[in-house]
């Protein structure tokens, strides 16, 4: 098959999840394209999978849009003159304003045209990751910039913060021209089903990781050793992060042989920075910055306990998945994580670990206590975790169940949903509708 992916930044150190997807297919002899924003902010820090599979060779970047008025009147003028022979039609098709959804900026759409110009732009499946990349596949399917089937994955705040901004109907025609959407839980497929998605163009495939890579550890304490705990997250808002670190300093005062490390950076770094200073956590808490896989695993393999404290940002964005808690329950890690969204279908509460309400700091702190002062449930629930994750979040299963999916969209028009059984059958995640 031949498959374009349209995401947000490539490659983007944060989303590793899309880049085992795309390996996966590139494994299975999939042609595979690559379609996505550049960003002026992307880490020198890139994934290994990266050069290993020439991905690079493999994506094709929208035009940069200017933030001047003026200078994106005379750079628009530059694109038509320069492509317009190319593909006329599409050109003008895609300067139609009117076609915009509400939070395009004028002339964005001729500037996500300029990689499909001059060539046969036509996929058997176009796979759009997040609903924002859904609505730009949609618009350059309108005016003839690409073909194929359009399938959109939810993740968590696409179905959150942005209707919350733009309003409820924002997908609305995206829903209508679509093929297929895909989402990771439970929670996303309720807030997509709430927005206005058919069910029967729905089908629930959480995202997975490669086993092979993480490796089962016995967590055991040594003898004057600190206990090490662990955030994998972007430090945002919904990360919740700051009650974690408030949950530390209540732990530290009866066990000041923590250390708490957060590998992650964002618009929070400074505010987390302060708050660190005010509690007095500068020995105990360490903010680590971006860190690739290959080091993240480092971190994973020398830690005691996950925590992720996520919450409901004030702007309504909300976690999917939280893929950090599969990788730390995949390492053996006993995670601390809350009853937030999609995040109870990834972790089994008392056995792998445990779940409290957001914002609950002293709930937190409790839980927190307990694993420390009782070490030796450690490697039970690591192992129950193990176990799980290799049930439900194998991606060269999910993967395998990925291009089941794009066939069927082929073959019928839509994922046929009677083969439910046949996929269970098979080590398959059960999709629910």
């Amino acid at each position: 098959m031949k498959i374009a992916i349209l995401v947000t930044h490539f490659p983007a150190v944060s989303q590793t999840f899309i880049l085992n997807q795309i390996t996966g297919l590139i494994e299975r002899g999939h042609e595979v394209d690559i379609y996505a924003l550049r960003d002026p902010k992307a880490t020198h820090k890139v994934h290994s999978d990266v050069s290993k599979y020439s991905l690079i060779n493999r994506i094709h970047y929208y035009a940069t849009m200017p933030k001047n008025k003026f200078l994106l009147v005379f750079k628009s003028l530059g694109l038509l003159l320069t492509h317009g022979y190319k593909a006329p039609m599409i050109l003008l098709r895609s300067l139609n304003v009117f076609k915009y959804p509400k939070h395009f900026r004028p002339l964005s759409l001729l500037y996500l045209a300029i990689p499909f110009l001059g060539k046969q732009a036509s996929y058997d499946i176009i796979h759009c990751h997040f609903g924002t990349n859904g609505l730009r596949g949609s618009l350059l399917r309108d005016i003839g910039a690409i073909k194929g089937k359009l399938i959109v994955t939810f993740h968590g705040h696409d179905v959150t913060s942005l209707p919350r901004q733009y309003g409820t109907d924002v997908y609305k025609e995206l829903f209508q021209k679509s093929d297929l959407h895909t989402v990771n839980t439970r929670f996303t497929r309720g807030k997509v089903v709430a927005l206005g998605c058919p069910e029967n163009k729905l089908v629930k495939l959480p995202v997975g990781l490669n086993i092979s890579k993480y490796t089962l550890q016995e967590r055991k304490l040594h003898l004057g050793e600190s206990v090490k705990i662990v955030t994998v997250a972007r430090l945002v808002e919904k990360k919740g992060i700051e009650y974690a670190i408030r949950a530390v300093a209540k732990v530290a005062k009866s066990y000041p042989n923590i250390v708490y490390q957060i590998a992650g950076d964002g618009p929070l770094r400074e505010s987390l920075e302060n708050l660190i200073m005010e509690l007095d956590l500068s020995n105990n808490v360490k903010l680590l910055g971006w860190m690739t896989q290959d080091e993240l695993l480092q971190l994973y393999a020398n830690a005691h306990i996950f925590v992720l404290s996520s919450v409901t940002a004030a702007n309504g964005d909300q976690e999917g998945q939280g893929l950090v808690l599969q990788e730390a329950q995949a390492m053996g890690l006993p995670v601390l994580s809350t009853l937030h969204n999609g995040i109870p279908d990834g972790v089994l509460d008392g056995q792998s670990g445990f779940l409290v309400p957001e914002r609950d700091v002293d709930a937190l702190a409790e839980k927190l206590s307990y694993l420390i002062e009782h070490p030796q449930v450690w490697s039970d629930m690591g192992r129950a975790g193990r176990t799980y994750i290799e049930k439900h979040y194998d991606i060269d299963r999910l993967n395998d169940r990925l291009v089941e999916i794009y066939r069927k969209v082929i073959n019928f028009g839509v994922f046929q949903h009677g083969h439910e059984s046949h996929a269970a059958s098979r080590g398959y995640p059960q999709i629910q509708n």
